[in-house]
């Protein structure tokens, strides 16, 4: 039997005024991310919208998937990340993390 992938969802509600600068910073770690990080198999940049195609203002989405526990932790560690956190933290009103498996 085959290790489940590790699948990340995140939600974030971003300050008013600041969601340029956001999407650029997680454009830019998303790129990284894949460039560096083998066991990342996807890594996808979304902007919420109305069902009628209007963006939802203050929103973004990521959904990413891992290869394994192993490639998820490999992330976790990321040397990037704490600037990461640092940069993108004061941008955001807050953010929602779910994890799961995809078989």
């Amino acid at each position: 039997m085959s290790m489940p992938k590790i699948a990340i969802i995140v939600d974030y509600d971003i300050i008013d005024g600041k969601e340029a600068e956001f999407t650029a910073l997680i454009h830019e770690h998303a790129r990284l991310t894949l460039s560096e990080e083998a066991g990342c198999l996807r890594f996808e940049v979304v902007k919420p919208i109305e069902r009628n195609g209007t963006p939802i203002p203050g929103k973004l989405m990521l959904t990413e998937l891992y290869a394994d526990e192993t490639a998820l932790g490999v992330h976790e560690n990321n040397p990037r990340m704490p600037s990461v956190r640092a940069a993108t933290a004061p941008l955001l009103k807050s953010m929602k993390l779910t994890i799961g498996t995809q078989d």
